[in-house]
């Protein structure tokens, strides 16, 4: 399967629980943190739930 990396590229103090759970599911546990991840959609859902915190590198 492809693979999709994401970059943490706001802080998620601010945010509610639902969405700091979310950057914790996807792997992200500090700024500017890179993950690779298959490219699912359930990983799609999750990546739109938080999509103004985090950044999609190709």
């Amino acid at each position: 399967m492809a693979t999709i990396k994401i970059k943490q590229t706001r802080s998620g103090i601010h945010c509610p629980k639902d969405q700091k759970a979310t950057l914790k599911t996807l792997g992200l546990r500090r700024m500017y943190q890179v993950v690779e991840l298959e490219d699912t959609p359930s990983v799609q859902g999750l990546i739109n739930k938080v999509h103004h915190l985090v950044t999609r590198i190709d």
